[in-house]
């Protein structure tokens, strides 16, 4: 549902935006420190992107696995948990937040990223809207600091004014991201739409296939910075 301003469902846990966690409530109360609901928004948008890392490797569509506290505790996550952490955190910390999807090409992965996907189009990317001055802003958590140093990219900032989504070019000028489908916007996570796309898109991460491998170090050994 696209809503113009927030409803009650945007400050609202579900069983995957578990806002009410403690150690989502605690994580929210220590990093989401700031005046103002925009700087505390920037703050808590840090942390995740930084603390929690960005981890394609491993994808776990049960629901424990897309759920907002499993990957605070694990310490890394893909797009869409990470996206749906930082949704979970901002309305612990009062700010209305919802998700948005896309469909993206990713013209800068890993070969076993490629093998396992077979294609470059990476559906239901993930990002966070959170509700800030009047008006929803999109904030995409998903590469961590370190990994955008590995990889060669530009790492993506949110100033709670301007959205935050992939840059088009990574440093070197090659291209990084395109934006080729948009999903829209959700109060709460369409895992089952998400999975029977997956289904039928990318079967053997729907299996469970974990890959192996460290997808930092493969990223940066194959941009050719180790």
């Amino acid at each position: 549902m696209n809503a113009t301003s927030p409803l009650p469902e945007h400050l609202s846990s579900t069983p995957r935006i578990d806002s009410d966690h403690p150690a989502v409530q605690a994580f929210a109360q220590q990093h989401g420190q700031g005046s103002s609901a925009r700087e505390q928004a920037v703050a808590l948008y840090l942390a995740v992107r930084d603390q929690v890392r960005y981890d394609p490797y491993r994808i776990d569509l049960r629901d424990h696995g897309m759920t907002a506290s499993t990957v605070l505790a694990q310490g890394f996550g893909w797009c869409v948990p990470k996206a749906v952490l930082l949704a979970a955190v901002a309305r612990a910390a009062g700010i209305p937040a919802r998700l948005g999807f896309a469909d993206v090409k990713n013209h800068l992965s890993t070969e076993k990223l490629r093998q396992t996907m077979k294609t470059d189009v990476f559906a239901w990317h993930g990002y966070t809207e959170l509700w800030l001055d009047g008006a929803w802003r999109k904030a995409t958590p998903a590469f961590n600091i370190e990994l955008c140093d590995k990889f060669g990219l530009l790492p993506l900032e949110f100033d709670g004014v301007h959205d935050s989504l992939y840059h088009a070019f990574d440093r070197a000028g090659r291209q990084h991201m395109e934006y080729v489908n948009e999903r829209g916007s959700f109060d709460d996570l369409p895992l089952a739409q998400i999975r029977a796309v997956f289904a039928e898109v990318y079967p053997s991460i729907t299996a469970g296939q974990a890959i192996e491998g460290d997808f930092g170090a493969d990223a940066a050994r194959e941009a050719g910075r180790v």
